[in-house]
């Protein structure tokens, strides 16, 4: 692929207090615009390896993300880059309302109110869900909960998206709704997925984890049909696909 690497990795290991090694020597690059999924079983090393992407954890071995090391004094930029949607957004929603909760980011930036206000508007506008602004998250469904997650990264204007396994706890019409948001949207993206069919809808690549290690790294489909890796994919609405 052409052009630099937005993420680099050698050699990345980690083990775990435990003394479980969760990553053994993973090689890993992810290109500008690009969508990864990560595919592989519970344990495999998938979540601890996309927790490292923004130094949440830190192990051996060489990581850079837009040019800069994965280092102390790089890390509050990393982590301004690269934007994390957890699996259970009750996780990532905690403010009165969902407007604050969006603008919590760009506040603790250093926005002014009204600029952080103006801000999350924008990202709620990118989300669909500026109808829900003064909405207290805990009445929202689980699929609007998602997509003011994903609105609450988006606030903080990174260039890549890590998203673990983003349909968990959402019924087939907000599956699709989530699948048409992030197909929209032009950051690069880490997809932490056991669903092949939502790797097929958002991933031109995939790269397969087994005991820590990355067995395959290629097409979608090479890697789903290599691993017997199969479901039945979500349908991206026209309009979405690009």
């Amino acid at each position: 692929m052409n052009g630099q690497p937005i993420i680099e990795i050698r050699g990345l290991r980690y083990r775990y207090d435990t003394g479980t090694l969760a990553l053994d020597g993973v090689d890993f690059q992810l290109f500008p615009g690009e969508t990864v999924a990560l595919l592989g079983p519970n344990g495999s090393g998938k979540t601890t390896f996309a927790l490292h992407l923004n130094g949440l954890l830190r192990g051996e071995g060489f990581l850079s993300v837009c040019g800069l090391a994965m280092e102390n004094q790089n890390l509050a930029e990393i982590r301004r880059k690269v934007g994390l949607v957890f699996q259970d957004s009750d996780e990532q929603l905690f403010m009165p309302s969902v407007l604050e909760d969006v603008a919590f980011g760009p506040l603790s930036a250093g926005r002014t109110a009204e600029e952080a206000r103006e801000i999350a508007l924008a990202a709620l506008d990118q989300a669909g869900m500026r109808y829900a602004a003064d909405k207290a998250p805990y009445h929202l469904s689980a699929g609007e909960k998602k997509r003011v997650a994903v609105a609450g990264v988006l606030a903080m204007n990174p260039e890549v998206l890590v998203l673990d396994e983003p349909t968990t706890f959402l019924d087939p019409p907000a599956q699709r709704d989530l699948v048409a948001l992030l197909a929209r949207l032009e950051q690069s993206k880490v997809l932490i997925t056991h669903d092949a069919g939502l790797a097929r809808a958002l991933a031109s690549r995939a790269v397969f984890f087994e005991r820590g290690k990355i067995a395959a790294d290629g097409p979608v489909e090479e890697v789903v049909e290599r691993f017997h890796w199969d479901a039945a994919p979500p349908t991206v609405p026209a309009a979405a696909q690009t």
